[in-house]
């Protein structure tokens, strides 16, 4: 991992994903590239091409004032950091700009989203890991000095998702972690423990890694795969949480929605998503 994106809006949650991003970068090695999104309005492009032009330098200048102030932190030392700024109005354009900077981790601060706004609006974080296609890593806290000793990988154990669990394995390669996969039995997908170990089997067997030491598995059961994960996480001290998401759009959303995009929206610890 060479290049962190970092969208930030300037608030305190921006800061969180922004110390996150530090953190990873010194174990990696890697630089930041530190996003603002202008949103200009469309009013703009109606009027004259010269105060259309006085506007745009008005806003980035006041932008570059801001990311000075912004990236003015003692944990950035040492660290290549490039700020940026674009007039994309919408959060899911924040792929596009990944692609441009060869990014492979997206990290941004949130503060989530409930009720009647989650229904039909849906937070910035849900649209960016809807449309991203490299890993999302959402956080929701002050965490200075960021570490994963002990990350979660919650799977249905399907196959679909071997990529990601290999995936992850990688992404915890120099970070020093151990990783364990989760899985949550719930009534309305109820399974005999047979049943249960029958798919992990058939899971770590296609993954074709031949560990000498196989993953550790744990079933835990819960009425909601997102309260599952939370009652567990936190009575066994874990530092992230790992879920692959399918990203859908549309009413396929809207219907059914997307269990990586939930927990990730409601979840107090980190939560990492990465694209089915």
């Amino acid at each position: 991992m060479k290049t962190i994106l970092v969208p930030v809006d300037f608030s305190e949650y921006s800061e969180y994903a922004l110390e996150v991003a530090a953190s990873l970068a010194k174990k990696n090695d890697a630089k930041i590239i530190v996003v603002h999104l202008l949103g200009l309005s469309n009013a703009f492009l109606s009027k004259d091409e010269a105060e259309e032009v006085f506007n745009g330098m008005y806003y980035m200048k006041l932008a570059k004032k801001r990311f000075d102030e912004f990236l003015d932190k003692p944990y950035l030392k040492d660290i290549e950091v490039i700020d940026a700024i674009r007039n994309y109005k919408v959060f899911s354009e924040i792929n596009e700009i990944a692609k441009e900077f060869q990014a492979e981790l997206i990290v941004m601060g949130s503060q989530g989203a409930t009720g009647f706004a989650e229904m039909f609006i849906g937070s910035n974080t849900e649209k960016v890991i809807r449309t991203s296609e490299i890993p999302v890593l959402v956080v929701k806290e002050s965490m200075k000095n960021f570490s994963i000793k002990k990350a979660i990988f919650v799977s249905d154990l399907e196959l679909e998702s071997v990529n990601v669990y290999i995936k992850a394995r990688n992404f915890l390669l120099n970070l020093d972690s151990e990783m364990e996969i989760l899985f949550i039995n719930q009534p309305e997908k109820f399974h005999s423990s047979s049943e249960m170990y029958e798919k992990f089997y058939k899971f770590l067997d296609a993954t074709k890694l031949n560990e000498l030491e196989p993953p550790t598995i744990k079933f835990y059961d819960d009425y909601s795969l997102e309260s599952g994960v939370y009652n567990y996480c936190k009575s066994n001290e874990a530092d992230i949480v790992i879920m692959p998401t399918h990203g859908r759009k549309g009413l396929s959303h809207f219907f059914y929605g997307s269990y990586g995009e939930d927990v990730a929206n409601h979840a107090t610890m980190p939560v990492l998503t990465m694209k089915i």
